[in-house]
């Protein structure tokens, strides 16, 4: 029993695995189910074994990271969230830290294109998707931010939370100009990257 569930995960990871690669590669709709077998080595059976369709293979290649990186978001909001001493900052941390770890692991960076190309695309359905099951976790951090900063209209802290939300998904990206020095290691890359994002976003949402 234990042998044939072990074999039945390894498939299913093998299928998302190659999922993630080829969305980033190709696209939602340039990537053929034909394609993703190939690459997972596995028949059409299993992936509709597992999931049904392309779209909620789909779904799933986004619950994988989602899932686990807002839950640390929102652990680490709730630990500071309504207290006098917190500051923006803190809550940038929160909201960036866990994003950068994810981006950092293996897959991660893969992952971050991926869902660029969710927005890239206007996908309404993926749109939707996105917006049921992670909406409510900006929506919480939105609203610290606009506790910390309440001289600004809810129009203006959406425009600036946006921008800022766009750079952290620039750095996780990895495809930018800052890349990492061979003599430094990659956990000291990625809490100068933190740092450097967390002066930058707090200096744009808290302008004048």
């Amino acid at each position: 029993m234990t042998r044939s569930v072990n074999r039945t995960g390894s498939t299913k990871e093998r299928i998302l695995g190659a999922a993630e690669t080829l969305f980033a590669q190709r696209g939602f709709d340039g990537a053929s189910l034909r394609q993703l077998t190939s690459a997972a080595g596995v028949n059409l059976a299993a992936v509709n074994y597992h999931f049904g369709s392309k779209e909620k293979l789909v779904e799933q290649v986004f619950r994988r990271r989602l899932d686990a990186l807002n839950a640390h978001r929102l652990a680490a909001l709730d630990r500071i969230a309504d207290q006098p001493d917190t500051r923006l900052e803190d809550v940038l941390d929160a909201f960036i830290r866990p994003a950068l770890e994810l981006s950092h692991e293996g897959g991660g960076s893969l992952f971050m294109r991926v869902l660029a190309r969710a927005f890239a695309e206007h996908d309404d359905g993926l749109r939707k998707f996105l917006s049921e099951n992670y909406g409510h976790v900006m929506r919480q951090f939105t609203a610290e931010f606009a506790r910390l900063l309440p001289r600004l209209s809810k129009e203006e802290l959406y425009w600036r939370v946006d921008l800022m939300t766009g750079a952290l998904t620039h750095a996780m990206s990895g495809i930018g100009m800052i890349q990492r020095k061979s003599d430094v290691s990659e956990r000291a890359h990625r809490e100068q990257t933190v740092q450097h994002l967390i002066r930058f976003a707090a200096a744009g949402l808290n302008a004048t």
